[in-house]
């Protein structure tokens, strides 16, 4: 087994870049498919999910060209329809993004029920609802879901969305580029990577617009063609190592990160003692004194995001007085990580929706497990700033979404290394 071993306590000093967006990769990577030409893309994350993706493509028949670490070509011209691999497709959870490229570019799909990270029942009922405002027939059972165009070809529709969804929101955008007339998603999710998405295709020849409100039009067009793009940066990793330096201490320049969209992490964490200093295209992050405690919700964007809740969790098992997390998206989340946190000596009690923790004044080395990718670099985060050793297990998790991670935290100088049994 491969674990990363931390010997914690070490403040984090230096600068740190931030890649592309995980999210957004996610969605633009099956996205090509619709395309026929030749996209060129920038600022890829060199993560496990990202490659999983391309392999699939790959073995649909498209073309992958690997220009570097962080840039590929993908031309789909020449795909035809073919069941993406079950088995691949069960690694992660954004190959239900599959669903509907296919359905737009070949009005039909079947796509094995998709895999990722288990800390919550995420049911895909909202993306059925906009397949079938298309005009799709929609069959879910354990194993897949498959879904047939009427007349073998989407039409446009309008989708109102029972709740705010990012993987509807994206999977209905990506659908409905190529269908006839005009169609309409409200209460549409606004994340950033959405509007990347839609940034992406309107490069691309579609025509897509409001994304970033909760009211997004797409004017279906006949064809999309190549093109080059640059990914955005990842608003959740450069959240988590702001995160690290106000729960281990140091100062550190985050770099390639977008400031405006990072408001809800830089604005808590300023709550909580840290300085947060923001620049054109980076931010300083610097612990000045012991965190004080604070008041969390997660909420949709531009709300604090749920991927951020165990980061700002560790912070808090190190702050002043007693924080509180409110989870109003994945109410579960918080049993990936909450056992593990008291295996540190954290004081964190979970009654449904909410968690209390009460700071202490340091957390202890102990062995523990991701469950999830989120809080797999939560715990990292812990091992960090514990006194003595730290074993994280099932990293698989983490490196799902983060790249490089051991190299860019022993360049701000933790101490942190993969180990095998």
């Amino acid at each position: 087994m491969t674990k990363y071993q931390i010997e914690g306590g070490h403040r984090l000093e230096g600068t740190v870049t931030i890649s592309g967006a995980k999210n957004a990769a996610v969605a633009i990577i099956p996205a090509a498919l619709l395309v026929k030409g030749v996209c060129k893309i920038e600022n890829v994350p060199d993560i496990s999910d990202v490659q999983i993706l391309l392999q699939i493509l790959e073995q649909m028949g498209a073309s992958v060209r690997h220009l570097s670490s962080n840039t590929v070509e993908i031309d789909c011209s020449q795909v035809d329809y073919v069941e993406p691999n079950p088995d691949l497709v069960r690694r992660i959870r954004a190959s239900y993004y599959l669903i509907g490229a296919l359905l737009g570019r070949f009005g039909r799909a079947k796509v094995a029920m998709p895999g990722g990270c288990n800390f919550a029942p995420r049911p895909i009922d909202q993306h059925v609802k906009g397949f079938e405002a298309l005009g799709a027939d929609v069959e879910e059972n354990s194993e897949y879901v498959i879904a047939q165009a009427q007349g073998d070809a989407l039409q446009a529709g309008r989708v109102n969305l029972d709740v705010v969804s990012v993987g509807a929101t994206i999977n209905i955008i990506i659908a409905a580029v190529l269908a006839p007339g005009q169609t309409i998603i409200e209460n549409a999710a606004k994340e950033p990577h959405i509007v990347d998405l839609a940034n992406f295709l309107n490069t691309m020849g579609a025509r897509i617009s409001g994304a970033g409100t909760d009211v997004i039009k797409i004017k279906g067009v006949k064809s999309l063609r190549g093109g080059f793009y640059s990914i955005i940066p990842d608003q959740i990793e450069a959240g988590t190592y702001m995160a690290a330096v106000a729960a281990v201490g140091g100062n550190v320049l985050v770099k390639n990160v977008i400031p405006k969209h990072m408001d809800c992490i830089s604005a808590k964490l300023r709550e909580m003692g840290a300085k947060v200093t923001e620049y054109d295209d980076s931010i300083r992050v610097e612990k000045v004194r012991r965190l004080r405690r604070a008041t969390v919700k997660t909420l949709p964007y531009p709300g604090f995001p749920t991927d951020m809740q165990g980061q700002i969790g560790v912070c808090m098992t190190l702050a002043e007085g007693t924080s509180r997390i409110t989870e109003s998206i994945y109410e579960t989340r918080f049993f990936a990580y909450c056992q593990e946190f008291r295996a540190m000596g954290a004081i964190m009690e979970v009654n449904g929706k909410t968690a209390a923790i009460t700071g202490v004044e340091s957390l202890h080395g102990a062995t523990v497990q991701a469950h999830d990718l989120r809080a797999g670099a939560a715990l990292v985060i812990a091992g960090l700033a514990a006194q003595g050793e730290t074993f994280v297990e099932n990293i698989h998790y983490i490196e799902r979404g983060y790249e490089n991670l051991i190299g860019k935290l022993t360049a701000l100088g933790a101490q942190i290394r993969r180990v095998e049994d």
